[in-house]
């Protein structure tokens, strides 16, 4: 049996356009992934727009939000130096993936909505009815994905993300580029929020999966890899 290609794509952006604060990437949601799928001993890729560096947000790496399996590999050498030199997506971008996972973190909100590397892979992915996830502020990066038909991917899907009032928690609307929640709405969408904010939250709709927040990172790699092993 062939061994399972998954590309995470990750943010390059490391600091709000304000320049007050630093962001980047929201690490337990990539942490989660890479190590569910490192258990199953599959093939991963991290890319980025730029590729290079993978700024990871100081919000993400204080000792109340770390998990165990995030302080793993924040201490881990050898994951350190993945960030530090993830691939150029358009490098790795002719590749077949049994999985396209978005990884969240303010900084996507500036890299991922226009970048025109990530719509092609991610139209070219979920067209070919193969598995495309994202969670929290990386599901923004389906945002402007057009299928070959001419509508938005996300037209009349149920799926969920990082929502206004979870921002306001976060104590981040002033900072961010626009407003997640509303951008989706206007896409057509059917965003589905958890009753609770900052709870756990994932929705599946056929192949696309996308989770709510970074309290969602655990319970997406599960929800993830058990849609993988059916394939």
């Amino acid at each position: 049996m062939n061994t399972l290609k998954i590309l995470i794509i990750v943010t390059n952006v490391n600091i709000y356009a304000s320049g007050h604060l630093k962001t980047g990437l929201w690490l337990s949601e990539l942490t989660h992934i890479y190590h569910a799928a490192r258990e199953k001993g599959y093939d991963i890729t991290i890319a980025s727009p730029d590729g290079g560096n993978v700024p990871v947000d100081p919000e993400s790496l204080k000792p109340f939000v770390l998990d165990k399996i995030s302080t793993t590999y924040w201490n881990d050498v050898s994951f350190r130096q993945l960030l530090n030199n993830s691939q150029r997506l358009s490098d790795v971008s002719d590749i077949q993936y049994e999985l396209v996972y978005l990884a969240g973190g303010h900084g996507t909100m500036y890299d991922f909505p226009d970048d025109r590397a990530i719509q092609s892979v991610v139209k070219k992915q979920y067209e070919g009815g193969r598995l495309v996830a994202a969670i929290c502020h990386g599901v923004g990066g389906l945002l402007n994905v057009k299928l070959s038909n001419g509508e938005y991917l996300i037209k009349d899907k149920s799926m969920t993300g990082f929502d206004w009032f979870e921002e306001t928690i976060a104590r981040r609307k002033r900072e961010v580029p626009f407003n997640l929640e509303a951008a989706i709405k206007e896409r057509g969408a059917d965003l589905k929020k958890a009753f609770i904010p900052m709870t756990s939250n994932v929705v599946v709709a056929d192949h696309l999966i996308t989770g709510q927040n970074p309290f969602s990172s655990k319970e997406m790699a599960k929800v993830v890899m058990k849609h993988l092993e059916k394939q």
